[in-house]
């Protein structure tokens, strides 16, 4: 499972010019399903979201995670992070997991976010969504499990 991660002062999700999911200060998640991932993956990686520590302390090191700040998280499912972009000019998508895999592993995600923390808004699983957001920093790290 592959998760890019983005520190973000604002973040929000439209489907068909409607807001399914905004945060303030927090991070954005943009999230990504391969092949061979399970619901330990999912777990794995949540645990890494919730406590990676990319927010400054009091003296600005990147010292605090975002249960520290108690900050949002928006998750958008994002089919093309498994892609396979080593050779040729096309994406190849041999790596990603099956849709109905990858749904099914999307909720169990969300699902154990929002039992885990309290500030969680999500995109919707293969529609078409527009996402905007303000990159603090900027930061972006790719976590893997």
């Amino acid at each position: 499972m592959i998760g890019l991660i983005q520190r973000v002062s604002r973040a929000q999700v439209d489907v068909a010019g409607e807001t399914v999911g905004q945060i303030e200060r927090g991070i954005l998640l943009l999230l990504g399903v391969e092949k061979e991932d399970t619901p330990t993956h999912a777990d794995k990686l949540l645990h890494r979201v919730l406590n990676y520590r990319i927010f400054p302390d009091e003296t600005g090191r990147m010292n605090l995670s975002l249960k520290d700040i108690n900050g949002g998280l928006l998750i958008v499912p994002q089919f093309t992070l498994p892609a396979d972009t080593r050779k040729g000019m096309r994406p190849s998508f041999t790596p990603a997991a099956p849709p109905e895999t990858g749904e099914m592993l999307f909720k169990v995600f969300c699902n154990n976010a929002v039992q885990q923390f309290n500030n969680i808004q999500k995109g919707i699983f293969s529609a078409d969504m527009q996402v905007s957001l303000i990159n603090d920093g900027p930061v972006t790290f790719w976590l893997k499990t």
